[in-house]
């Protein structure tokens, strides 16, 4: 398992959609992603940024569902 390191907007929108995220919507600099599985939806807002920090790409990670062994996977 590697140690995680900011990532640029791309690719978490690519790692999202991975895992199965569409794009819903977008407020200003902020992207809104949406998985349904059934009556669970989970959403995450990822900031549009070169390189988005550490901390707010776990809070990302919290939002989804989704730990870190899996988001190493989608990479």
């Amino acid at each position: 398992m590697g140690r995680l390191k900011p990532q640029p907007f791309r690719e978490i929108k690519r790692r999202l959609e991975a895992a199965g995220f569409a794009e819903a919507s977008q407020k200003g600099s902020h992207v809104k992603f949406v998985r349904r599985s059934g009556h669970v939806v989970d959403t995450a807002i990822v900031p549009k940024k070169h390189d988005v920090p550490v901390g707010t790409l776990r809070s990302i990670l919290s939002q989804a569902h989704i730990d870190l062994d899996d988001w190493e996977k989608l990479g």
